[in-house]
């Protein structure tokens, strides 16, 4: 099963209030009490989220943390990379990955690479911001099925049978 981690989820949850927030900064322990998580977490998060860039710390008495960025151009893939590390599928997900015994040789990983794009512009295309909004219609991604009429140009939305038939509509 693939799962975003519970460490990315908490991020957006922390991010998520400090988007919605009244104050100026806030510290981490007013993120944990508002947001349920534990306080080492949200203290590990927020640590991430600054040396990514995504929130900015302020040190003293009035200390805390803000967005350093609007929530509408941190994407779930800023997130997640910001503490997790690159989006990654399988261990071969990154190009660039030359540990592996089979690179340059391996018949599956080609099509891994292009699902792991699939998957991480998916998650570039999903801001805190909307992560934070009641989902609206217009907002869902919706899926296709993967046919010869595409190729003709026509489009339409069908039932999911088989998800590996499936792609993005753009």
């Amino acid at each position: 099963m693939l799962r975003i981690t519970r460490l990315s989820d908490y991020a957006v949850a922390v991010l998520g209030q400090l988007a919605n927030s009244d104050s100026a900064v806030n510290t981490a322990k007013e993120l944990a009490a508002r947001t349920g998580l534990p306080q080492p977490a949200v203290s590990k998060i927020l640590k991430n989220l600054a040396r990514a860039k995504l929130v900015a710390s302020h040190r003293g008495v009035q200390g805390g943390y803000r967005l350093a960025r609007d929530p509408s151009l941190v994407s779930v893939a800023d997130v997640i990379e910001a503490v997790e590390g690159p989006v990654a599928l399988t261990e071969c997900g990154d190009s660039s990955d030359t540990s592996c015994e089979f690179v340059g040789h391996c018949s599956v990983q080609a099509n891994w690479l292009r699902i792991n794009q699939v998957v991480r512009r998916a998650l570039s295309n999903v801001s805190v911001e909307d992560m934070i909004l009641p989902p609206r219609a217009e907002r869902l991604i919706q899926l296709r099925r993967t046919s010869k009429s595409d190729a003709a140009g026509e489009r339409s939305v069908v039932a999911p049978r088989d998800p590996s038939q499936f792609s993005e509509i753009r």
